[in-house]
């Protein structure tokens, strides 16, 4: 397979290049001297639109806008293998389906700083729209947490006792020691594997159908995600024995909160590594020499992102007009950044506080209703010639 820059290079000469079989070539071309050459031309014309094409796809994260109405047959986007799962396992589609809520709001947590605020469109089959169409760095941390949602929220439903086919981890039995001594597995140690391999196979099988540069981006981002939480797990132990004295211990294993997989994504998310296609297709190559190679634990991209200060409705980006911005803050909710240079409007409001807040025994704080004036920054819209640019 080509990589993935001498894919994209071919971009601008495969309009010119590409026609059907019957189509007639320039008289400077062998190929019009040979019948057979027009056929496999376009052919190859195919080929390469296929490769270099984003795929406008519906996805598998519309499964938490349906919440309790989940149907198989009403999520578009799904491919065989996915369909049978979901017919096989409606209890596990309903935990995707809440911790898809979950996985969003994070993400949205994570970036509420930012130009890009992993902005969702309703009744919208992509989610996202076509932002994630480019296979940039939001894309692959997109892909990295919703696959660590899945994986989150099927554990939780399994130690909850809320699916047919898993509970607690069954290989938790017996004795086991630590740096502190021995204990006794007990309690219910959340099943992690279980939602590593249920999501790996719901999740990666759209991305198994196709062999492009895309779909290998994709599953490497979501090894990353599942990997993710896993790598929080943590020992949590009650103590047994006289005054508490922890001389016997019930210990199991436990997730660690989901800001913990979020934190440690959003920091994979700035350090992601540009990559392209190795000659064979099969992996990854440093796109700049002067950087390390990407390991399983980072996130790989292969576009750069578009800067999102303006509305581009081809690029998805929503742009920052509107957007509420911190006029003393350097940061990336700063004005100045936020807004793209463009200035900010000030707008005073009236904020009803809490104060004077007083301990009333017993058991009650009781505080008072206080009303101040508040001035909230949003920034300036673009000038209409600057912002038709960009339509």
């Amino acid at each position: 397979m080509l990589g993935l820059n001498r894919i994209l290079s071919l971009r601008a000469a495969r309009i010119r290049s590409c026609g059907p079989p019957g189509a007639k070539l320039s008289p400077r071309s062998s190929s019009c001297q040979n019948p057979g050459a027009s056929s496999r031309i376009y052919c190859a014309c195919l080929l390469l639109l296929l490769l270099v094409t984003p795929r406008v796809d519906s996805s598998w994260w519309y499964i938490g806008a349906l919440g309790a109405r989940v149907i198989c047959d009403n999520i578009p986007g799904l491919v065989n293998k996915q369909r049978q799962l979901c017919q096989r396992h409606p209890d596990i589609m309903q935990a995707i389906g809440e911790g898809t809520k979950e996985w969003i709001r994070e993400c949205q947590h994570q970036f509420r700083h930012h130009r890009w605020n992993c902005s969702t469109l309703d009744r919208d089959h992509t989610v996202f729209g076509r932002v994630l169409l480019r296979s940039s760095r939001e894309a692959a941390f997109v892909y990295a947490i919703s696959s660590a949602g899945v994986v989150y929220a099927l554990t939780r439903a399994c130690s909850q006792g809320e699916l047919k086919t898993c509970n607690c981890d069954p290989h938790k039995r017996g004795r086991a020691s630590d740096e502190r001594g021995e204990f006794d597995w007990g309690g219910c140690s959340d099943n992690i594997n279980y939602g590593i391999k249920f999501a790996r196979d719901f999740i990666d099988a759209k991305e198994r159908t196709v062999r492009d540069a895309r779909a290998l981006m994709n599953l490497h981002n979501n090894r990353c995600g599942r990997t993710a939480v896993k790598r929080f797990m943590k020992l949590e132990c009650k103590c047994h024995g006289v005054s508490g004295s922890c001389t016997l211990r019930t210990c199991w294993m436990a997730m660690a909160d989901f800001r913990k997989t979020g934190d440690f994504l959003r920091k994979k998310y700035n350090g992601a590594i540009e990559v392209t296609m190795n000659q064979d297709g099969t992996g990854f190559a440093v796109a700049n020499k002067a950087f390390r190679k990407a390991t399983k634990n980072d996130l790989v991209y292969f576009e750069n992102s578009p800067d999102y200060c303006l509305q581009d409705k081809t690029a998805g980006s929503l742009g920052t007009a509107g957007r509420v911005c911190n006029k003393t803050s350097r940061g990336t909710d700063g004005c100045e950044v936020m807004c793209c240079g463009r200035g900010y409007d000030t707008t005073r409001v009236k904020q009803i506080t809490k104060c004077e807040c007083k301990f009333k025994w017993c058991c009650a704080v009781e505080c008072k209703d206080c009303e101040e004036a508040v001035d909230i920054h949003t920034c300036k819209a673009p000038k209409r010639a600057e912002w038709l640019d960009q339509t």
